[in-house]
């Protein structure tokens, strides 16, 4: 049974999922205070949400590209070198494209391909549903064990057409709160498993559009697949817990659902200290710089660092170096363009 028909069937839902719900509606109104801030510092939010977002939910799956690579394959300057950059780059189009419709873009197995077909690279089985049955599994040091048996291939076109209907039905009687319908309709997603590879990627896709429908847009400004790969090994945790019994309509999606309620949460309790705080443009720019630094995991340069930091100029870059340096938290041997930076201890607190 789908968890949007089981959600239906309920009188009430549990005490700490009313919590999170209220947390959520009065942390949303931080979304209209952005109309009082400056186009720059809005444009910064968006474009590192962007990156962030990208990098994150390949990087759940193991896609990954060189730093040095993220601004030229995101922004479309360079020749692609590899699937995984492929892969990277096709995320980001995707997320253009969520972004630029937001909640004019229906929910359907048309938009579902695309996404498929943009993350995948296009190549191979992109955009097309899997026909031969599968097993998710772990991988462990002696062998395999099997976390979930999705439907069975010959059932997946059919399964992904109810699962359409039953959300559009359930948006038409507005019979659940909006949120919780996203939530539900994401761990069925998952469940049903369509696509041979690359399903995770599209819910986290999937999710983001969804909450642009429930009107809540707080994913183009905070990377909420940076969030939910913080919590990766909780992420997995409560999908695994949650998909037992789902084939019979036995289980209990509550700790998944609230997960993801969990994560909105925290993004706008990340929104809000990127803007209702004293901080100015310049500031922000700053954490840009910082945040970049510590996605380096080794010694990198000036110009490595301009290109992880979208929408900063080089003299930002330079002086938030610079103040670092003063501070010991990183250090740089050589002089001129080739001098190597190295961080230390960095911390988010603005130089």
């Amino acid at each position: 049974m789908y968890t949007l028909v089981k959600l239906k069937a309920l009188a009430s839902i549990p005490t700490a999922t009313s919590w999170l719900l209220a947390e959520i509606g009065e942390a949303r109104g931080i979304e209209s205070g952005l109309a009082r801030r400056s186009s720059s510092s809005v444009r910064v939010l968006r474009e590192s949400a962007i990156v962030e977002s990208a990098l994150a939910s390949t990087r759940i799956e193991g896609v990954t590209i060189e730093l040095g690579r993220v601004q030229p394959v995101l922004q479309g300057r360079a020749r692609l070198s590899d699937r995984d950059e492929a892969e990277v780059r096709g995320y980001r189009d995707a997320l253009r494209m969520i972004h630029g419709k937001g909640e004019s873009l229906p929910v359907g197995e048309k938009a579902i391909k695309a996404f498929h077909t943009l993350v995948r690279g296009a190549i191979g089985d992109a955009g097309k549903y899997r026909t031969r049955d599968t097993d998710i599994i772990e991988r462990l040091e002696g062998g395999v064990r099997v976390r979930f048996r999705p439907v069975a291939g010959s059932e997946v076109r059919a399964s992904m057409k109810q699962l359409i209907v039953e959300w559009r039905e359930t948006a038409a009687e507005e019979s659940i709160q909006p949120l919780l319908a996203v939530a539900a309709f994401n761990l069925d997603f998952l469940c049903v498993h369509p696509f041979r590879d690359g399903n995770g990627r599209v819910s986290r896709l999937l999710l983001l559009q969804q909450c642009y429908h429930a009107n809540h847009d707080v994913g183009r400004y905070i990377s909420l697949e940076r969030i939910i790969e913080e919590e990766k090994a909780r992420y997995y945790e409560t999908l695994e817990y949650c998909s037992v019994g789902w084939h019979n309509g036995k289980h209990d999606p509550w700790p998944y659902i609230n997960f993801l309620l969990q994560i909105l949460k925290e993004a706008y309790r990340k929104l809000h200290t990127r803007t209702v705080s004293s901080e100015s443009a310049r500031g922000s720019k700053s954490e840009t710089v910082v945040t970049a630094i510590q996605r380096f995991d080794k010694p990198f340069r000036h110009s490595e660092l301009v290109d992880a930091s979208p929408g900063v100029s080089r003299d930002t870059v330079r002086r938030v170096l610079r103040n670092l340096k003063v501070n010991g938290i990183v250090t740089v041997s050589g002089r001129g363009p080739a001098a190597l930076w190295r961080r230390k201890g960095i911390t988010t607190k603005k130089g």
